[in-house]
């Protein structure tokens, strides 16, 4: 059961900031929502469900290759470390998105898949961080590396969802307060989650 609820828990804390952060395909979505209406912005938001099953199997195919080398997965979580804390710097210094090129014509979906499929994170990601979580998880109870998807995919999509949303009806909301100060909670959460990459890898090192 513990496995269930870290699974749960992780998938959300990544999902949330992967879903809010600024990056290409949100700015995508502002831009598509404000130029052309909410329906185009969803269908960038929608990208990342066609783009990363591919990124996802091939991440564990090589991990598996690798599984009886501790050297190996100790470096790969030791490289996720450093990624995260990247990301946990990155969203510490997120500004609000803006509308910076909405003048981008239709055809949403497909500019959406192009730039998610371009984009480093979701390979970085799931070579370093995610597809080593759904192999340790899944050790511990065989649902966990579903429900770790499912719920982070449910909030990466959904986050974008929302703001193209927010930003059809309220287009001066997402350059509120809030904003910073919610991103900066997600960065220390991911700045812990590194420190326990970390601790792993030191751990596989030592290991006999």
């Amino acid at each position: 059961m513990g496995e269930v609820v870290t699974a749960l828990s992780v998938g959300v804390m990544f999902g949330l900031t992967a879903g809010i952060a600024p990056g290409p395909l949100m700015t995508l979505v502002v831009a598509q929502t404000l130029q052309h209406g909410v329906r185009e912005g969803l269908l960038v938001a929608a990208a990342p469900l066609l783009t990363d099953a591919p990124i996802i199997l091939v991440s564990l195919f090589m991990l598996r290759t690798l599984a009886h080398s501790e050297r190996a997965l100790a470096a790969i979580g030791a490289i996720g470390g450093v990624y995260i804390l990247y990301l946990a710097y990155q969203t510490w210094r997120a500004r609000p998105p803006d509308g910076g090129g909405a003048g981008v014509p239709p055809g949403s979906l497909r500019k959406g898949v192009v730039v998610n499929a371009l984009s480093p994170h979701p390979y970085v990601f799931w070579g370093t961080v995610g597809a080593p979580f759904l192999l340790r998880t899944v050790v511990g109870h065989p649902a966990a590396p579903w429900l770790f998807i499912a719920v982070f995919y449910l909030l990466l999509v959904g986050a974008k969802i929302v703001v193209a949303l927010m930003v059809a009806r309220y287009r001066g909301l997402l350059t509120g307060t809030p904003y910073p100060y919610l991103m900066r909670g997600l960065a220390v959460t991911l700045t812990a989650f590194a420190v326990f990459l970390f601790r792993d890898a030191l751990r596989l090192l030592d290991a006999p």
